[in-house]
C-alpha cells in the first residue's frame, strides 16, 4: 500500500516538473533578447520548439513504454532531462537553445506518458485509480501557475539560464527514488514497433501544431502555413487509415468508438484549449497593465493551480454523486463563471475578488481534467495503458497550440481595432501588440509616450474583456457536449469489465 502511493508521488513530481517547464520560459523571453541576441523568429522558436518535440513524440513514447517498460523508459527519460536542462542553461547562442530545448521536448515525451501508465497499472482499484489520477492531474494544473511564479523567484536573483538548472536535483531525486520504487510494467506480448506510423504520427501532429500557430502570427495567406495544415491533416488521415489494419497499432482507433474515451479527449482539448491561452494572457495582463513584477505576476496565478489540485482530489467523491458526465460540465461551468468575471476587468483590479474567480476557475479544472483523464485511462486495456495515455496529452498538447493561436487572434485583433494611436506614432508596431506598444512609447517625447501607454492599456483591457467573454461561452457549449457525450458512463469502471471489452 505504501509503495504504491510512494509510486504516486514520484510520477506527481515528475508532472509537475514537466508542467513547470512549460511556462517558467515566458517571464525569460526579455533577457533572452538582451543576453543573447535573440530575434523575434528565434524567440518563438525557442519557445514553441519545446512544445513541438513533446506533441509530436508522446504518442511514440507512450506505445515504447508499453513495449520495453514504462519504469525504463521514465528512468532514461529523467537522466535525459537533466542533461538536456543542463545544455539549455548554458546555451551560448540561440540555434544551440532551440536545440537543447527540443532536445527537452523527446525527453519530455519519454516521461509524461510513462507517469500515467504506471499509476494506472499501479492503482487496479477503482476508486484509488480516480483518486491518484485526481491527483497527478491536480499536480499538473499546479504546475502551469508555478511556473511563472518559480520564473520569477529565480529572474529576481539569477540569469535565465537558472530557470532550467532546477531540473537537476529533481530528476536526480526521481531517478534515485524511481529505480527503488517505480514497478515496471510492460504489455506482456508487445508487437512490432511500425516506423511509418512513428514517421506519419510525428509529421502529422508538428505540422499541425505548426500550421496553427503560424495562422495567428500570420494569417492563412501564407503558402508556408497552408502547405504545413495540408500535410499534417494528411499524414494524420493517412495514419489513422493504417492504424485500423496493422495487428499492433501505435493507436487502437477502436477506442474511439467507446463515447466515454472520445467524448473525454474531445472535452480536454477544448477545456485546455482555454486555459492556456489565458495563462498567457494574465502574465501580459498583471506585468504590462497594472505594472506588476514577473514575481508578484508568478504569485498573483497561484491561487489557480492550487486550486486545481483540490479539484483532482474532490473529483473521485463527487462522481458517486453525480456522476461523470456531471462533474466533467459542473467543472467546466465552474471555469466559464470565472471567465465571465474576467470579462469585466478595468485598469485596476480588486485582486482578492479576482483570487476568489481564479480558485472556482482552478477547481473546475481540476474536476474536468480528473474525471476525463480517468475515463481515458480506465477504458482502456492495462497493457495499453502508455499509449491512451499518449493520445489524451496529445490531445492537451494539440488543445493548448489552439488555443493560443485562435483565442490569441481574438485578443491581437480585439486590441488592434480598439487602440487610437496618437498623431506622429509609428501605427504598425503599436498595434502589433501591447508590448510593441510600450516599446515604441520609450523612444517617444514624454507627452506622447504617456498617451500611447494609455491608449494601449485601455485597448488591451478590453481586448481580454472580448476574449474573456467568448472564453465563457465556449465552456458552457462544452460543458453541455460533456453532459450529453458522457451520459451513461458508468460511476465506476470495474476491471473485469474492461477484460471482457477487449
Amino acid at each position: 500500500m505504501t509503495k504504491k502511493w510512494s509510486c504516486l508521488a514520484i510520477c506527481c513530481l515528475a508532472t509537475l516538473l514537466l508542467s513547470v517547464d512549460l511556462t517558467v520560459l515566458h517571464l525569460a523571453l526579455p533577457q533572452l533578447v538582451a543576453d543573447l541576441g535573440a530575434s523575434s523568429t528565434q524567440l518563438l522558436w525557442i519557445g514553441d520548439i519545446y512544445g513541438f518535440a513533446l506533441a509530436g513524440l508522446l504518442i511514440t513514447m507512450g506505445n515504447l513504454g508499453d513495449r520495453f517498460g514504462r519504469k525504463r523508459l521514465l528512468l532514461i527519460g529523467a537522466v535525459a532531462f537533466a542533461a538536456a536542462s543542463a545544455l539549455t542553461a548554458y546555451a551560448p547562442n540561440p540555434e544551440l537553445l532551440i536545440a537543447a530545448r527540443a532536445l527537452l521536448g523527446v525527453a519530455g515525451a519519454t516521461i509524461m506518458p510513462s507517469t500515467l501508465a504506471i499509476i494506472r497499472n499501479a492503482f487496479t482499484e477503482p476508486a484509488e485509480r480516480t483518486t491518484a489520477i485526481g491527483i497527478w492531474s491536480g499536480m499538473s494544473a499546479a504546475g502551469f501557475t508555478l511556473g511563472p511564479l518559480v520564473g520569477g523567484l529565480l529572474l529576481d536573483h539569477f540569469w535565465w539560464g537558472s530557470v532550467f538548472l532546477i531540473n537537476l536535483p529533481i530528476m536526480a531525486l526521481i531517478v534515485v527514488a524511481g529505480v527503488r520504487v517505480l514497478p515496471e510494467s510492460r504489455n506482456p506480448s508487445p508487437g512490432r514497433v511500425d516506423l511509418l506510423s512513428v514517421a506519419l504520427s510525428f509529421t502529422g501532429i508538428v505540422a499541425v501544431v505548426y500550421a496553427v500557430k503560424e495562422v495567428a502570427d500570420k494569417g492563412l495567406g501564407h503558402v508556408d502555413v497552408v502547405a504545413a495544415g495540408v500535410l499534417g491533416a494528411a499524414c494524420l488521415l493517412v495514419f489513422v487509415l493504417r492504424q485500423t489494419r496493422l495487428a499492433e497499432p501505435l493507436v487502437d482507433v477502436r477506442l474511439f468508438r467507446r463515447r466515454a474515451f472520445s467524448a473525454s479527449i474531445g472535452t480536454n482539448l477544448l477545456a485546455i484549449f482555454t486555459m492556456m491561452a489565458m495563462s498567457m494572457f494574465f502574465a501580459w495582463y498583471f506585468q504590462l497593465v497594472l505594472g506588476w513584477s514577473p514575481l508578484q505576476a508568478g504569485l498573483a496565478g497561484l491561487p489557480g493551480g492550487l486550486s486545481g489540485a483540490i479539484g483532482g482530489v474532490l473529483a473521485g467523491p463527487l462522481v458517486s454523486r453525480i456522476g461523470r458526465n456531471g462533474v466533467v460540465a459542473l467543472g467546466l461551468l465552474m471555469n466559464a463563471g470565472a471567465f465571465f468575471y474576467y470579462s469585466t476587468l478595468g485598469l485596476e483590479v480588486s485582486y482578492p475578488v479576482m483570487a476568489c474567480a481564479m480558485m472556482v476557475g482552478g477547481m473546475g479544472i481540476g474536476l474536468a481534467f480528473t474525471v476525463n483523464n480517468d475515463n481515458v485511462l480506465a477504458t482502456a486495456p492495462r497493457k495499453r495503458a502508455g499509449a491512451a495515455a499518449a493520445v489524451s496529452e496529445t490531445s492537451f498538447e494539440l488543445g493548448g497550440a489552439l488555443g493560443i493561436a485562435i483565442l490569441g487572434t481574438v485578443l491581437n485583433s480585439a486590441y488592434a481595432g480598439r487602440l487610437e494611436v496618437p498623431a506622429g506614432v509609428p501605427a504598425e508596431a503599436a498595434r502589433e501588440s501591447i508590448a510593441g506598444a510600450l516599446t515604441v512609447a520609450e523612444s517617444l517625447p514624454a507627452a506622447q509616450a504617456g498617451q500611447l501607454v494609455a491608449a494601449a492599456r485601455e485597448a488591451f483591457v478590453h481586448a481580454v474583456n472580448v476574449t474573456a467573454l467568448t472564453t465563457s461561452v465556449m465552456l458552457v457549449v462544452v460543458a453541455a457536449l460533456a453532459l450529453v457525450g458522457l451520459r451513461g458512463v458508468p460511476k465506476v469502471i470495474p476491471e473485469e469489465d474492461l477484460a471482457r471489452a477487449h
